[in-house]
């Protein structure tokens, strides 16, 4: 008959538990549903072996830490030694764990058969009901202030070492880059239909949202255009052409007049919406910036936007290195590949790499033979910049190369480098450039030292 013991994390330190009857409750899971919310029934399964309380809020912390990712801390490890069977009576035990990555770590460390399925779930559902009343000396409210204080300093210690926290800043930059392009070409269609009231003639010589937007705050009224208005539009178009077919078109507009009240609304508008236009460069700039930082390679490969949106969609960098190429390939087209799926029907060739230059430089022949290339470049340069410690762009430069070189192949048949060779080269320019900064560090060092000998002879 296998003995089960139940093993819980709580805030105020480690807890074990030996469950009675094992396999006979292992037969009635909905009874054990039932006992659970009744302590008199549920002291007569589970009883405590063991309680190790933490000795200061700096030592939970490290200890739930390490549970959260999996990792058997020191201190529980001591704390099952001494409180488990010996190791040639723990083949007949079972332990109980909520998390199976640290039911594999103590398996590992002591050879002890864990489990998180069956009736475990529901007696550490009523271990976590009952807790405060299975330790002796320990009350509901000491239970709620270390639960309260442990989670506070788990969040922050999360938040302030959290590894993914330079790629937030692109998620949400791009995410904010989309919302202010689909707000800004609203609002330029609203004005579009708003001005033509008054100037219709405007939209067919200049068909660009941000410029016509431009054009109608500097007009407002078109009667009061004339020839000492074709240097200001010159400005603005940047075609002397346009500002002059403009002022020829004011002057047979068929559009009907406006109040003066009107006009100021529609000024107020369109200065908005160049205010939001001009803020969209300035993110869009702060995004660049950012991918240079964080993914360099990446960007050097695809740009800044696909990179950014890549990374939003995986989750982060890590999760977006993690990828394996093929999934990389269809990141963006989920709702197609399920689609295809169902109906038994071709799978998409690309998602979010469809906005890339290769795959629109590609013949309709080659388009998915690119795409299935250019996501395994994606997730080696994904990779070198997340797990490198000295950020470069050479490796980016070289795998973008490496498109480039597949899509003359496709055209013209030259066969390209083998990707071993182009790897050994990026390598041999790193180590090239490594040198040379040294050198010219000690060049800076041994001047520094010159000056200083000399300021003290002087």
């Amino acid at each position: 008959m296998s003995k089960l013991y139940a093993l819980f994390e709580h805030s105020a330190g480690f807890a074990l538990f030996r469950v009675a009857e094992f396999d006979e409750l292992a037969a009635f899971i909905p009874q054990v549903e039932e006992s659970v919310t009744d302590i008199q029934r549920f002291n007569s399964v589970v009883s405590l072996i063991a309680f190790q309380p933490f000795k200061s809020a700096i030592l939970a912390l490290e200890n739930i830490n390490a549970v959260s990712e999996g990792i058997l801390p020191d201190d529980l490890n001591l704390f099952l030694e001494g409180a488990l069977p010996k190791r040639k009576k723990r083949a007949k035990c079972t332990l109980g764990v909520a998390d199976p990555k640290l039911g594999a770590a103590i398996t590992e460390a002591l050879e002890m058969p864990c489990s998180h399925t069956g009736v475990v779930p529901e007696i550490l559902r009523g271990i976590r009901h009952h807790f405060h009343s299975l330790i002796k000396g320990l009350t509901l409210k000491a239970c709620s202030v270390a639960q309260l204080g442990l989670g506070h300093s788990y969040s922050r210690a999360r938040v302030k070492f959290n590894v993914h926290r330079v790629d937030n800043m692109i998620i949400q930059s791009i995410a904010l880059l989309d919302q202010l392009d689909k707000d800004v070409n609203t609002f330029c269609m609203r004005i579009r239909e708003w001005y033509s009231y008054h100037f219709p003639e405007l939209v067919s010589i200049v068909p660009e949202n941000h410029l016509y937007t431009k054009c109608a705050e500097y007009i407002k009224d078109r009667k009061s255009l004339s020839e000492e208005s074709v240097e200001p539009l010159t400005e603005i178009l940047g075609d002397s052409e346009r500002a002059q077919a403009i002022i020829d078109a004011s002057k047979m507009s068929m559009g009907m007049d406006i109040s003066p009240v009107d006009l100021i609304n529609i000024e107020m508008f369109a200065k908005r919406v160049v205010s939001l236009s001009n803020y969209r460069k300035q993110i869009s700039e702060y995004l660049h910036t950012k991918m240079q930082s964080v993914a360099p390679n990446l960007t050097t490969l695809i740009g800044d936007q696909v990179g950014a949106r890549l990374i939003s969609k995986a989750g982060s960098l890590t999760s977006l290195a993690k990828y394996p190429a093929s999934t990389l390939q269809i990141l963006g087209a989920e709702k197609a590949l399920f689609r295809a799926l169902k109906t038994r029907s071709n799978t998409p060739k690309y998602g979010l790499l469809y906005h890339s230059t290769f795959i629109g430089r590609a013949g309709m022949k080659n388009k998915g033979r690119i795409s299935r290339y250019l996501a395994n470049k994606c997730s080696i340069a994904s990779r070198i910049d997340c797990f490198s410690e000295n950020q470069t762009t050479v490796f980016g430069e070289k795998l973008r190369q490496q498109v480039e070189d597949r899509l003359k192949f496709y055209e013209t048949g030259d066969i390209p480098m083998k990707n071993i060779d182009v790897m050994k080269q990026a390598m041999e320019e790193i180590e090239q450039t490594q040198e040379s900064e040294a050198s010219a560090k000690k060049k800076k060092k041994k001047k520094n030292k010159k000056q200083e000998v000399e300021a003290m002879e002087e």
